[in-house]
């Protein structure tokens, strides 16, 4: 027995040094990958192709499978090059608008450069999804580098492969390419394709235009009070935190699509965000200070105007994790008897970052090195760094659309304003961003009871036992809602969950119209809901979710009252809306 021990005891010291070296080599895989291939760009296609080539039989039945397609499209080549007609074989998927000009089709050349190309290309990806021994994070992030690669590549990007851009170039006997090519210099020295006309609109011109004042501001946030359009208001007012990843004036963009004038015209009191855009002197502003000096000073600003003990909060995106982790710190901080905020909005918010959409192939323990290592150097993440990787996600639709109507047809830019708020873009201050990415993205810590401290108190969302109201998008790939859809299992308080048509922001910026042009879908949600058993049993509508809201907050915001004025002696203008600190660039 005793030997036995020995012998045992033996094996495993001769093992050690074997499991040190193994774990010393994996260790330095990881340094070599994040000083050569930070950002995980080709080592997951390497490993792709180990993958298949260590599954030899699936490889081979991969490569039987694309045989067939293969010699569907030569016959189909065959028959286009004799005249004969013929089906294609590969068509684009739904919205791919690449090649929706009839050229592609009735030319017999030009169909099989697009069908060659479409071929080859969704080929790849099936294969890259489907790769053996990969685990299912792997396989999106080598399918999403190729996807943008081959994105990049596609015939329509290119002169003398785009039958559109050639026939344009003839029809203005040169001009498109002349206008193009001065397109393209303005793009380089912008650092951007741009998507808008930087000339056709004007924050405070004809954006964000609502009239209000400026009642509170320090080093991070101003606060605007917005003038009431009715005559008598809500007596609880409503206080939006704004994302600080980009402007407010999302929600104020003009009269028709301002949410901010809607809430007006429906007789409640509004605040708002709009965040200072941080340079390199605030490096060290942590997200304590955005809880403390941003979301919780601005709820006691627009408590002490309207001398109302509690407000209504909404979040946006960031701003909603922001508002959320406040729920639970000043849930603990004052309780439940003195809780500043009486009930709340969330809108395409996340707080469970298990599977934040198709931003994952950026968040990954080298990934964030390499940014939170470039913050550091510089003090803040430059705005036009972040803009860059959430339009990578759809490359198609926000770079390359963009570069051949400007660049190869000479178009001009279109006055878009949605897209114009897109390009104007914000910093974000290196002790925040880095503790956001880690403790939230990377390490998932908001949903776990009092794994963090925020402000001095332990942050537990299981503590909010406020009433709320939650909006998602369908389509929104930024903040998917199935997983948006899980703030519900940790709120113990009733809870309507809404999920309007359209994607992160139309979602959102979405009025009431005549036709309808949205819908959405509307229910109560309990915590043991599952996003199925919800989505089954929701009542679907045409129009806007704004409507369903108004029903919802209306009746918990208070008595009419004589409305207040955006000023008054005790609380005096230090700006007209939009304010200040939206103009910082």
């Amino acid at each position: 027995m005793n030997t036995r021990r020995r012998t045992d005891a033996g094996a495993n010291h001769k093992l050690a040094p074997v499991q040190v070296a193994d774990q010393a080599l994996r260790q330095l895989h990881v340094q070599w990958e994040s000083m050569v291939d930070p950002m995980g760009v080709f080592a997951p296609l390497v490993h792709a192709q180990l993958g298949w080539w260590s599954h030899p039989q699936e490889l081979a039945e991969s490569m039987v499978g694309f045989s067939g397609h293969l010699w569907a499209l030569q016959w189909h080549s065959l028959r286009r090059m004799i005249g004969a007609p013929s089906v294609d074989p590969v068509r684009p998927h739904e919205g791919d608008t690449r090649f929706d000009d009839p050229v592609w089709h009735d030319s017999a050349t030009w169909d099989l450069v697009k069908s060659w190309y479409l071929m080859t290309t969704r080929h790849t990806q099936d294969m890259l999804y489907s790769t053996p021994g990969l685990s299912n994070a792997e396989r999106r992030r080598a399918a999403f580098w190729w996807r943008n690669w081959l994105n990049a590549v596609a015939p329509t990007n290119f002169l003398m492969t785009n039958p559109v851009a050639l026939r344009k170039a003839a029809e203005t006997l040169g001009g498109s390419l002349h206008a193009g090519y001065r397109n393209f210099v303005d793009d380089m020295q912008a650092g951007m394709v741009r998507m808008s006309d930087p000339d056709g609109f004007k924050v405070g011109g004809n954006l964000a235009t609502t009239p209000g004042e400026v009642v509170f501001r320090n080093a991070l946030v101003e606060v605007i009070h917005y003038a009431p359009t009715r005559a008598r208001v809500r007596a609880r007012p409503v206080v939006i935190i704004t994302p600080w990843i980009n402007k407010f004036y999302i929600l104020d963009l003009n009269e028709r699509k301002s949410m901010v004038r809607y809430l007006l015209d429906q007789g409640l009191d509004v605040y708002i965000t709009s965040w200072k855009n941080p340079g390199a002197d605030q490096r060290e502003v942590s997200f304590d200070d955005y809880i403390v000096d941003g979301v919780h000073a601005t709820i006691e600003a627009a408590r002490t105007q309207s001398g109302q003990a509690t407000v209504h909060a909404v979040g946006y995106c960031i701003g909603g994790t922001a508002l959320s982790t406040y729920m639970a710190w000043a849930n603990r901080r004052f309780g439940a008897d003195a809780m500043p905020v009486a009930d709340w909005t969330l809108l395409t918010t996340l707080v469970d970052f298990r599977k934040p959409g198709d931003i994952e192939v950026f968040v990954d323990e080298a990934s964030v090195n390499f940014i939170t290592t470039g913050m550091a150097r510089k003090g803040y993440l430059d705005g036009g760094q972040m803009a860059s990787a959430f339009r990578l996600l759809r490359s198609n639709s926000l770079i390359w659309h963009f570069a051949v109507q400007s660049w190869l047809y000479g178009e001009k830019l279109p006055a878009f304003d949605v897209l114009f708020w897109n390009m104007d873009t914000t910093r974000m201050p290196y002790r925040m961003h880095a503790w956001y990415l880690r403790e939230l993205y990377l390490h998932n810590r908001l949903i776990e009871p009092n794994a963090l401290t925020v402000a001095g108190e332990p942050i537990d969302l299981n503590q909010i036992a406020q009433p709320l109201y939650v909006v998602s998008a369908e389509d929104d790939h930024i903040a998917p809602w199935q997983q948006t859809f899980r703030i519900i299992h940790f709120v113990t308080a009733e809870k309507r969950f809404v999920l309007s048509s359209s994607g992160h922001i139309l979602g959102i910026v979405n009025p009431p119209a005549k036709p309808a042009k949205r819908r959405y879908w509307a229910e109560t949600a309990h915590r043991a809901d599952r996003w199925e058993a919800w989505r089954e049993r929701a009542t679907s509508t045409d129009g806007s979710w704004w409507e369903d809201w108004m029903r919802w907050l209306k009746p918990r915001s208070g008595a009419l009252v004589r409305a207040r004025p955006a000023v008054d002696a005790e609380h005096p203008s230090l700006a007209p809306a939009p304010g200040v600190y939206v103009h910082e660039h």
